[in-house]
């Protein structure tokens, strides 16, 4: 049944912390999952509850796991904090019938979550996330002894894992200096120890816990990776690896300092284990990611599948079919053979591990794809609009079709509507440039908050500028 607070989005529930994110309303969420895993898995085969650094998180999964084990679920419960993709792994790993994370993910500190893994380690279905949804508000039967509750470490099992990913041997020989930020997120010094024990010249920052994250949002992107961007050129280090608040999404920094958004990160790393590799599958991506991962597909014979906006979809794919990798717009990318989980602490490693055995600086790499499939160019903007505006926004974009006057001056060549408006653009810039990239724009509203994104790619930075500005300006006439 529908609950006034509690609405699973993309990636779980969120709200904010003692105003709908309150012990009241996490049990009810609780509740609605141990209900489904009565219903629909073994109930005998445990749930694992893992917590990032947030405020509250600790007591939060400990009210969870209360639930849980009343129900007659035993519980592993993360003896720490625990980065959610050693969650996903540990859920898999002890054939666990699933688990739940208390994390907010990138949000700002006010913003906590539950988010819910199914039994393979990874998202929740949609189907699976509904049928949870169908039982908020139900009322559980309770046990007649409560199941156990056993506080558990995640962490060795796999950090293992990821460290016989990726070649570190490989790193430990390359000569190159990183940076690691953690952004005060559940990456704490995972990275640092692993280069420390390996011999990699490298510093970090931001590794401490501060559950306020002073002066950003524990998001690898701009503006609040700019500590790692002076920190790169301060130190002279080859790239700054950047993991969000609960370690599955990655960011990057040039050894210039300026920042690799998370589509040049996945361009550089499918390329990589296509040309390297050569692993099977198809490749997946969201439908607000770059164009430029069609090409190297194209390249190399790789089917590609778009779909929706979230992990979950690429998931999806991963359980029903071989695919190599899949990701999304804000840093989250997966490897089917590792899990069907984004993992930012292995992305990591896997960019080192990329320069490493290319030789190559990570602007270097950034460079020659650019070169090789041409210039593509992205951005971003978050615009907090009342829900009213937001909607006649979207309805008024649904209206244009193609051959209307659309964004910067620019025609629209055709809409597509897969998961918000996205419109392909007639640029005048793309005509100069060889290779250039597709000119498009996508508005796309937020079903759990009074929020709307605008993305674009184009053929320089000016034009995605002046795009996003267009949007901007469309969005907030309505």
């Amino acid at each position: 049944m529908p609950h006034p607070q509690i609405k699973f989005g993309t990636d779980g529930w969120r709200g904010v912390i003692a105003d709908d994110f309150t012990f009241a309303n996490v049990r009810i969420a609780a509740e609605a999952i141990a209900a489904y895993i009565h219903a629909k898995e073994d109930p005998k085969k445990g749930i694992c509850i893992g917590y990032d650094c947030r405020f509250g998180s600790k007591d939060f999964a400990r009210a969870c796991a209360q639930v849980c084990a009343a129900t007659g679920i035993p519980v592993l419960l993360g003896n720490d904090i625990t980065p959610t993709p050693a969650l996903s792994y540990g859920v898999r790993e002890h054939k666990a019938a699933g688990g739940i994370v208390i994390t907010s993910s990138h949000n700002p500190a006010q913003w906590n979550g539950v988010k819910y893994k199914a039994w393979y380690g990874g998202s929740g279905k949609p189907s699976i996330i509904a049928e949870i949804e169908s039982f908020l508000g139900q009322p559980v039967p309770k046990a007649d002894q409560p199941a156990p509750i056993r506080e558990f470490d995640f962490l060795p099992d796999y950090l293992k894992a990821i460290e016989s990913f990726a070649d570190l041997d490989l790193i430990a020989r390359s000569g190159f200096k990183f940076a690691i930020d953690s952004m005060y997120g559940a990456g704490r010094t995972i990275l640092s120890d692993i280069f420390q024990r390996i011999g990699v010249d490298h510093i970090q920052i931001r590794a401490c816990l501060n559950p306020l994250f002073p002066g950003i949002n524990p998001e690898p992107i701009e503006p609040h990776i700019s500590a790692l961007q002076d920190a790169v050129v301060a130190n002279g280090c080859h790239a700054g690896l950047c993991t969000d608040g609960d370690a599955d999404r990655i960011g990057a920094v040039d050894e210039h300092g300026n920042f690799v958004d998370p589509h040049k990160i996945y361009s550089v790393l499918l390329d990589w284990v296509l040309r390297r590799k050569g692993w099977p599958g198809a490749v997946t991506r969201a439908f607000n990611t770059t164009k430029m991962l069609d090409r190297i597909c194209a390249k190399h014979g790789r089917e590609l599948l778009e779909h929706g906006i979230g992990f979950k979809f690429v998931c999806d794919y991963m359980l029903e079919r071989e695919i190599v990798m899949g990701g999304e717009e804000s840093g989250g990318i997966g490897f089917q053979r590792h899990l069907p989980e984004r993992d930012g602490l292995l992305n990591a490693l896997l960019l080192a591990n990329v320069m490493a055995e290319e030789g190559k600086t990570l602007g270097q790499l950034v460079a020659d794809l650019q070169q090789e499939y041409g210039e593509h160019h992205y951005g971003r903007i978050d615009l907090h609009i009342p829900d009213e505006i937001k909607n006649r926004a979207i309805a008024r974009a649904r209206a244009l079709k193609a051959g209307d006057p659309g964004f910067d001056g620019m025609t629209i060549l055709r809409q597509e509507t897969l998961d918000g408006v996205k419109f392909y653009l007639d640029s005048p810039e793309a005509k100069t440039k060889p290779k250039a990239a597709e000119t498009w724009i996508l508005l796309r509203a937020s079903g759990t908050e009074p929020l709307m994104r605008i993305y674009t790619e184009s053929t320089s930075k000016e034009a995605v500028q002046r795009l996003l500005e267009s949007g901007r300006a469309f969005a907030l006439a309505s």
